[in-house]
């Protein structure tokens, strides 16, 4: 594309994050579904500047926000997005994969007995030797310390209580529970579009 960045001759650590000059790792791109919902939480649903300039020359995205920094080629000049918006609406009722990422996620990445986030495994409520199914409905996330308690009983032989009932949840119910964990940078221009109530920073 012969796409150029703007720079300066001044210290990337003496300039402000929109006007650091370009590199592969600067300037994230929110991505918003047509509905302008994020389509992801956890991760937070972001594209590198360069796939967000693609997808505006190939007419797939509106430009919802853009940085100070610009791109320029020969023809053109223009703000890095960032954030942009899908023309075609992605939908998101799809079930999610039972996954150990997500079985974490929906149980907040911690611990269902004692809520320590440290060391996490899994944990069959109904042990496999006595029936125990890996599912959704028969799986939560634990930690070694506890998993090795319990061992291969049932919770209440153990004198163990989860303090929730595992249960199969939605995208939906997924995308609710990453709201609890933003992550270290979020651009100003994001927070529109974002449910999390945190503290700007420079």
């Amino acid at each position: 594309m012969g796409v150029i960045a703007s720079t300066s001759l001044i210290g990337e650590a003496e300039l402000p994050r929109d006007l650091q000059p370009v590199t592969q790792g600067n300037y994230p791109c929110l991505v918003l579904n047509a509905d302008y919902q994020p389509l992801s939480y956890f991760p937070l649903s972001l594209w590198s500047w360069q796939d967000a300039v693609k997808a505006v020359f190939l007419d797939r995205v509106n430009v919802v926000d853009g940085y100070e920094q610009v791109v320029r080629a020969a023809s053109f000049e223009m703000p890095l997005p960032s954030v942009v918006a899908l023309k075609d609406y992605v939908p998101q009722n799809r079930a999610p994969a039972f996954t150990r990422f997500n079985l974490f996620l929906r149980d907040g990445f911690e611990c269902v007995y004692c809520s320590s986030g440290e060391d996490l495994t899994f944990d069959h409520l109904v042990p496999r030797r006595l029936g125990g199914v890996t599912s959704w409905t028969n799986i939560v996330a634990a930690c070694s310390k506890c998993n090795l308690k319990k061992g291969g009983r049932l919770a209440r032989e153990a004198g163990m209580t989860p303090r929730q009932k595992p249960f199969q949840p939605t995208t939906h119910q997924l995308q609710h529970q990453g709201r609890r964990f933003p992550p270290n940078y979020l651009h100003e221009s994001w927070l529109d579009y974002l449910y999390w109530d945190v503290e700007l920073k420079p």
